[in-house]
C-alpha cells in the first residue's frame, strides 16, 4: 500500500462545508513507507470513515523527505498522529491499533464510555 499524495490546502478551500468545529484536521508524522506507518495510515484511514464521515483531512508528512517539519509539531517519535482541528491539539504516537486508545485520544470517546458498554 502506497500513501497517497499529499494534497496542499488551497487557501479559501475547505473539503468540508460544515461547521469549522466539525471539521478534523490531522497530520500523520512517517520515515518512508515502513510497515508501522503503513499500518498507522491504514488504521487511521479506517476509523475517520467510521467515526468521521467526510469531515476529515489527513496530511501525511514523511520526515525522510522533509526533516525540518519535525520541529513544527515537537515531533520526537514516528509514527506519530496529531490532531490540529478541532482545537485543542492532540498528539497520538504509534501504529494506532488500538482503536480504544486512539479514540479517547481524539476525544472521539471518553473513557468512561468503556467502563459503561
Amino acid at each position: 500500500m502506497k500513501f497517497p499524495k499529499t494534497q496542499r490546502k488551497q487557501k479559501g478551500k475547505i473539503p468540508y462545508n460544515g461547521k469549522k468545529d466539525d471539521f478534523w484536521e490531522l497530520r500523520l508524522y512517517v520515515a518512508g513507507q515502513t510497515p508501522k506507518s503503513v499500518t498507522a495510515f491504514s488504521n487511521l484511514k479506517r476509523l475517520c470513515e467510521e467515526h468521521m464521515a467526510q469531515k476529515y483531512h489527513i496530511e501525511i508528512i514523511d520526515l525522510l523527505k522533509n526533516p525540518s517539519l519535525a520541529k513544527g509539531d515537537q515531533i520526537l517519535a514516528i509514527p506519530t498522529l496529531v490532531r490540529k482541528l478541532p482545537q485543542p491539539m492532540r498528539k497520538i504516537i504509534g501504529d494506532l491499533s488500538n482503536k480504544e486508545r486512539v479514540l479517547i485520544g481524539l476525544d472521539l470517546r471518553s473513557p468512561a464510555d468503556k467502563v459503561l458498554s
